[in-house]
């Protein structure tokens, strides 16, 4: 009942004042509690119409908790009423209280309507509780409101969002008339189903009806583009966008934006941002993290420097952008000023931007502070697992790496198929193809996961690493799906490490089939032949590629110095310090011959003059920043690089011997096939004491350990053999994290029956055993790690005694 429908009631002009103060409206939520005294004071507090007033300007401040108050002071709440609170309960996300509402509706009898309907089922919707929505769809029936476009547009929005596709598809054609909300829901339905082309589609036949998509639409389309991403269509999407004037909104100018990046297309991305006049927060950390995403690290950086001076406070999304940049160019203190600033801009460190805090940390070979962090979080997620699982990995911690999957699945966290791909990193950073394949068969049988193209990468990648190529290359044919470029790549990778032209060939072929366009293909097989003396077929194949327009991407390492990234290429004279440069490389190669070090000439790929192949190899860049780095910083500075390209084997023997002769460090991060790999350079040199037969480097989907520092403190080793007479020390004895196999290294002892005494003192270990058989006096296959963990942390079996 209303007193509007009485005016000769006494009550009728106090009800009109209240009705004349509500319609004035209220500007503070204060202001609508004293508009509230009034109809208290005048007794009006029961009139459903003033009450509905009431309600919905309390929604509109935001305060359902006093909507819920005044409601309960109703004695005969009428459906609009009813109606009023459970939209109000929508419009501020209290989807569980709209459900309420709607029961007491149909408990107290009143026939909800084509306002109610549309509402609740955004509710079931939102709460993705689809047997309610079953429910209330039977309801709907009942009622006879199924042919109402809201409200049955309302039940296509519930069944497309919850995956029903063919119910929604069904309703969608009964529907008379469709609207922009029908076609933008059924859009939506077939793009969170991941059928992007679908939806595609279905935006096109919307057009044909002559229907203007509204904003909504084009952001969902934009964002299925990205998916696909399908860069033709996206800027048919932006023609269109120009044409109906609507690039001026900033949601579909961000999802243009988004879209680009995503596609891979930064100068349009640029070009987007660049005309957007108002730029909001979601627009700079979309550029930022599109430049990280796409390789351009610099361009990252010197965005978000640009942000800052535009007086725009940074958010998580943008923080982890940065990071990612950090991580790319390995540069740790950027990477630490921005966790000073995360610190000072008191933003909350979610797991998202944990992972994005360890995954630089890792990267940086900082693997300490990335444990730190991850220690410090409160909420840890499965991604959170993930990165210090396979920062643990790239950083050679392989046992440890393997401790934490185990404590993980202890705690009932369940592994998906991204933190397997961790563990076979581990594997293949350690080589240990044993355990490899152990991890990879329990991907189905333990864990009920389907392998992924990613897994097999995985595999084929370590099993071509350690020469198992024949292996490697049945698993790729033995595929449930086509194996993609990064898998052939991977083989690839294994052919060169271990000279097989003739697979190689054969994998070329289907590299090209795949990217034609790739010139590293062309480029990694013309090196192959170089260095088996092919020299006429390296370059037949570098005339093959001048005739299709193919160019070796130019090598270039980058090194950060008091926040600033510098830059070097091969030969590169340009820096202001290139003169002291050079001299220091002169300086080094000096000290270098002493130790027995000779340039590897069969890394130089032209057929050249061996003085000029010398010459070559020593203006490599990744030489050029290291020698720029040991000018610039104190004795026992940390040296930290990053390349574009994978490092030769002549700058590997001589950066390992550089870090011996300086006392330096050198962590040197470098691009291989399947993506950025890390290496850290020994402090000492196995080789020249024959202890090593074979030294082999293994790679994996993501980063590449070749080898690895020792602590100074650790670096004299010593190991001694005893048969009661003779005594041989051996010295600077370290590992490089890659499967080292110890055959035959120290001799039999001449009555063959003497025992062997390892005094391995306290050393850095990752937990593979110093493995030895006392009858026959010699070691087994070791593998020796990085860092050092507990006695109790070791393999079952290793006693501390030895």
């Amino acid at each position: 009942m209303t007193i509007f429908n009485s005016p000769s009631s006494p009550l009728f002009y106090k009800a009109l004042e209240v009705k004349n103060l509500l319609f004035q409206g209220c500007n503070t939520f204060l202001q609508l509690k004293h508009v509230q005294g009034h109809i208290l004071r005048f007794g009006l507090d029961q009139d459903n119409y003033l009450v509905n007033m009431i309600l919905r300007s309390t929604f509109e401040f935001g305060n359902p908790n006093h909507a819920r108050l005044v409601f309960y002071q109703v004695e005969e709440p009428n459906t609009y009423v009813l109606n009023t609170m459970i939209q109000g309960f929508v419009s501020n996300n209290c989807h569980s209280e709209t459900i309420e509402f709607y029961t007491l509706m149909r408990r107290d009898g009143l026939a909800p309507n084509n306002m109610t309907f549309p509402f609740v089922l955004k509710a079931c919707a939102r709460l993705s509780d689809f047997q309610l929505g079953v429910k209330i769809h039977t309801h709907v029936l009942k009622v006879g409101l199924d042919f109402d476009v809201f409200v049955k547009t309302s039940l296509l929005c519930i069944y497309a969002r919850c995956g029903c596709l063919n119910e929604a598809h069904r309703l969608f054609n009964e529907m008379p008339t469709r609207n922009v909300v029908s076609w933008t829901a059924i859009i939506s339905g077939y793009i969170k189903a991941g059928r992007f082309s679908e939806a595609v589609d279905l935006f096109k036949k919307m057009l044909e009806m002559e229907l203007m998509p509204d904003s909504f639409t084009l952001v969902r389309l934009l964002s299925a583009c990205s998916q696909l991403g399908d860069l033709k269509t996206g800027e048919w999407i932006h023609s269109y966008i120009r044409e109906m004037g609507m690039g001026t909104n900033v949601f579909v100018a961000t999802s243009l934006l988004d879209m680009y990046c995503k596609c891979g297309s930064m100068e349009r991305a640029r070009g987007v941002f660049d005309e957007m006049v108002d730029k909001d927060l979601v627009c700079w950390g979309a550029m930022i993290n599109g430049y990280a995403s796409n390789g351009l690290p610099k361009e990252a950086l010197e965005l978000f420097s640009h942000m800052q001076r535009d007086k725009v406070k940074p958010d998580c999304f943008t923080f982890v952008g940065v990071l990612s940049a950090c991580a790319r160019l390995g540069a740790l203190e950027l990477g630490e000023k921005f966790s000073g600033l995360i610190d000072k801009n008191e933003l909350s460190v979610n797991p998202i931007l944990g992972t994005a805090l360890i995954d630089m940390y890792a990267k940086c070979g900082s693997i300490t502070r990335a444990w730190r962090t991850f220690q410090g979080m409160m909420e840890r997620d499965l991604v959170l697992w993930n990165a210090v699982i396979s920062g643990l990995a790239m950083n050679g911690h392989v046992k440890s790496a393997f401790g934490l999957f185990a404590q993980m699945e202890k705690m009932g966290i369940r592994p998906n198929g991204n933190t397997i791909i961790g563990i076979l990193c581990g594997c293949t950073h350690a080589g240990l193809v044993d355990e490899g394949r152990r991890y990879f068969d329990s991907i189905q049988r333990i864990y009920s996961l389907t392998p992924r193209i990613e897994h097999y990468g995985c595999m084929v990648d370590l099993l071509s690493r350690g020469g198992l190529l024949v292996e490697a290359h049945q698993l790729i044919l033995d595929m449930p799906f086509k194996a993609n470029a990064v898998v052939w790549g991977a083989l690839l990778g294994g052919c060169r490490l271990h000279k097989d032209t003739h697979l190689a060939e054969h994998v070329l072929k289907q590299l090209i089939e795949l990217e034609p366009w790739n010139s590293g293909n062309y480029v990694l097989l013309s090196n192959i032949f170089s260095v088996t003396g092919r020299w006429d077929d390296a370059e037949n194949l570098r005339l093959i590629m001048n005739e299709r327009g193919l160019q070796k991407t130019p090598g270039c390492s980058w090194i950060e110095m008091d926040g600033v990234v510098h830059e070097f290429h091969v030969g590169d004279q340009s820096h202001p310090l290139s003169a002291k440069i050079y001299m220091k490389l002169d300086e080094l190669s000096t000290e270098l011959k002493p130790l027995g070090y000779k340039p590897k000439t069969d890394f130089v790929l032209f057929d050249i003059e061996e003085e000029e192949k010398e010459h070559s190899l020593g203006c490599h860049s990744e030489k050029l920043a290291i020698s720029f780095g040991l000018i610039s910083t104190a004795p026992g500075t940390l040296i930290r690089v990053v390349k574009n390209l994978r490092v030769c084997g002549d700058c590997h023997t001589a950066i390992t011997l550089i870090s011996k002769i300086t006392g330096r460090e050198i962590i040197l991060f470098f691009k291989d096939l399947l993506g950025l790999q890390l290496t850290r350079h020994e402090l000492n040199n196995l080789k020249h004491q024959n202890l090593v037969q074979e030294e082999r480097i293994f790679t994996s989907e993501s980063f590449q350990l070749c080898s690895t520092s020792v602590n100074s403190k650790l670096s004299n080793l010593n190991m001694e053999y005893t048969d009661g007479q003779s005594r041989v020390s051996l010295s600077d004895v370290v590992s490089d994290c890659a499967r080292r196999w110890f055959q035959d290294t120290l001799k039999e002892a001449k009555d063959g029956d003497s025992s062997l005494q390892i005094l391995v003192g306290q050393m850095y270990y990752n937990g593979y055993g110093v493995s030895r058989d006392t009858s026959k006096g010699r070691f087994e296959k070791s593998i020796f790690g990085l860092e050092g963990l507990r006695l109790s942390d070791k393999r079952p079996g290793y006693n501390a005694s030895d």
